[in-house]
């Protein structure tokens, strides 16, 4: 699955979310929620790669879960980027061009 097709897919679960939180909660999860489930998200994250060097040891298969917070974690940003119409495809590859051509340059001038 690429990134265009993964954003798809994340804008359908989010939407499923939304129809939860309206539910439940009388209203959707604005951007800056969802900001905040990926900062929660991301703490996860670290105390799970602690956990990849012994460093802290989490209830469960810390591959299994590492590889499920990472998920969310891309999740997060797939929401986001289509919330602020960031095409995060396109953001991407682009972003990635730049680095690469002043990492080049930079390695050609040693």
């Amino acid at each position: 699955m690429d990134l265009a097709e993964a954003g798809e897919r994340a804008a359908r679960v989010r939407d499923l979310y939304h129809q939860l939180e309206e539910r439940y909660e009388g209203s959707r999860w604005s951007a800056r929620d969802d900001m905040l489930g990926l900062t929660n998200d991301v703490g996860i994250l670290g105390r799970l790669v602690m956990a990849t060097e012994g460093r802290w040891q989490p209830e469960g298969d810390v591959p299994d879960l590492l590889a499920a917070k990472l998920s969310e974690c891309l999740w997060w940003l797939l929401v986001l980027g289509d919330r602020l119409d960031v095409d995060v495809d396109v953001a991407f590859a682009e972003r990635m061009d730049k680095i690469e051509a002043h990492l080049l340059e930079s390695i050609a001038a040693e």
